[in-house]
C-alpha cells in the first residue's frame, strides 16, 4: 500500500511543478518587462535562480541534518545538478524543438541571443572546472580560496548580464500572456480591470512567490517520493543524489524551458538551463568547499567529468558553428546513458 501512495505522491508532484512551472515563467516575464530586462537577465538570471532553489536546497539540509551519510548525499546533489542539466535536461530542449517543430511549424536550430549562451557556458566551464581540482587536490586553504573567487565569479557575472543592453529585436511585454494571478482574481471580482503592468508592480512579484513555494514543495514531494522508491529498488545514497534526486529537484528548470520553446523564446529556455549551471557551479559547490571534506572520487568524480566534457561539446559546437540544434542537444543523452551505464555496473 505504502509503495501504491508513493507512486500517487509521484503523479501529484509533477502535476504541481506543471503549475508553478506556468505561474512562475508568467510571473518573470512580467517582472523582466517592468524593469526593462533583456531576455538573458531574465533566464540566465532571475529565472536560473529562482528555479535553481529546490536543487540548491537539498544537499544544504543533507549536509547540516547530521544524517550519517549527509556529506555523501549532499556531495551528490552538488555535483548531480550540472551533470543532469547538461546532459538530460537538453534533451528535454531537444525534444520539445523537434514536437514543436513538427510539419515546419519552427526551425531546428535554436533561435538564441548568441552571445549570453556561450558567456553563461564559458563562465560554468571555468567554475565547475576549478571545483573539480579543488575535490582532487584535498587542500583547505585552497577549498576556501576557491569558495570566495565563486562567490565574487558569480556576482560578476550576474552584473554583466544586468548591464547588458535589451536588443532592439526583443519583442516587448505585447507577446506575454496577461498575468495568471490577475486572470484569476478577475474570475472572482468581476470589476477589475483587464491586465497591464501599469495596474500593479507587486502582482508579477507576489505570483512568482506562489510559483516558487509550489515548485519547492512539488519538488520536495517528488524527492520524498522517489526516494522511498529508491530505497526499495535498493539504490545507495550516493546513487540516488546523483542520478534521482536532481532528476526531481531539476524538474523546475525543464517545464519552464519546455514552456518558452513552445512560444519560441529559445533564448529564455535555453538561458534558463545554462543560467541554473552557473548557479550551480558556484553557490551550491561553495556549501560542498566549506562544510563538507569534498573529496570527489569513483561515481563522483566521474559524474563531474562528465558533465565537463557534456559542457564542452555544447561551448565548442556554439563557438565554432555559431548555433545549436535539437538533433545535437539530443545527443546529450549519450553523456547521461553512459553514467548510468556505469553506474549500474558499480552497484
Amino acid at each position: 500500500m505504502a509503495r501504491h501512495m508513493d507512486w500517487v505522491f509521484l503523479v501529484a508532484s509533477l502535476l504541481i511543478i506543471l503549475v508553478a512551472a506556468e505561474l512562475f515563467t508568467n510571473g518573470i516575464e512580467w517582472v523582466g518587462e517592468g524593469f526593462g530586462l533583456s531576455e538573458g537577465a531574465v533566464g540566465s538570471v532571475l529565472a536560473a535562480i529562482g528555479t535553481a532553489l529546490p536543487e540548491t536546497l537539498l544537499p544544504i539540509v543533507a549536509i547540516v541534518s547530521g544524517h550519517e551519510a549527509g556529506d555523501e548525499i549532499g556531495i551528490g546533489a552538488i555535483l548531480g545538478a550540472p551533470f543532469m542539466l547538461t546532459t538530460l535536461a537538453m534533451v528535454v530542449i531537444g525534444v520539445a524543438v523537434l514536437f514543436y517543430g513538427r510539419g515546419g511549424r519552427r526551425s531546428l536550430d535554436l533561435d538564441i541571443d548568441r552571445r549570453v549562451i556561450h558567456q553563461d557556458l564559458g563562465y560554468f566551464l571555468v567554475m565547475y572546472a576549478l571545483a573539480m581540482v579543488a575535490g582532487l587536490l584535498h587542500v583547505r586553504t585552497i577549498d576556501v580560496c576557491l569558495a570566495i573567487v565563486l562567490v565574487v565569479g558569480y556576482a560578476y557575472y550576474v552584473r554583466r548580464h544586468f548591464q547588458a543592453p535589451q536588443p532592439e529585436s526583443e519583442e516587448s511585454g505585447n507577446d506575454i500572456r496577461p498575468l495568471r494571478l490577475w486572470v484569476v482574481l478577475r474570475m472572482g471580482v468581476r470589476s477589475l480591470p483587464a491586465w497591464t503592468l501599469e495596474r500593479s508592480t507587486a502582482a508579477p512579484f507576489v505570483q512568482v512567490t506562489v510559483g516558487l513555494i509550489l515548485m519547492v514543495g512539488g519538488a520536495k514531494l517528488f524527492v520524498d517520493a522517489v526516494g522511498n522508491l529508491g530505497k526499495a529498488a535498493g539504490l545507495p545514497p550516493l546513487a540516488f543524489s546523483l542520478l534521482v534526486a536532481p532528476l526531481a529537484t531539476e524538474l523546475p528548470e525543464k517545464f519552464n524551458s519546455v514552456l518558452w520553446v513552445r512560444r519560441n523564446k529559445d533564448t529564455l529556455a535555453m538561458g534558463n538551463m545554462t543560467g541554473a549551471m552557473v548557479f550551480q557551479s558556484s553557490f551550491p559547490v561553495t556549501v560542498g568547499l566549506l562544510l563538507t571534506p569534498w573529496e570527489l572520487a569513483h561515481e563522483a568524480l566521474v559524474a563531474a567529468c562528465v558533465a565537463l566534457l557534456a559542457g564542452s561539446v555544447l561551448y565548442l559546437t556554439l563557438r565554432i558553428r555559431g548555433r545549436l540544434s535539437a538533433p545535437l542537444l539530443l545527443l546529450q543523452g549519450v553523456f547521461y546513458g553512459g553514467y548510468v551505464a556505469y553506474v549500474v555496473t558499480k552497484l
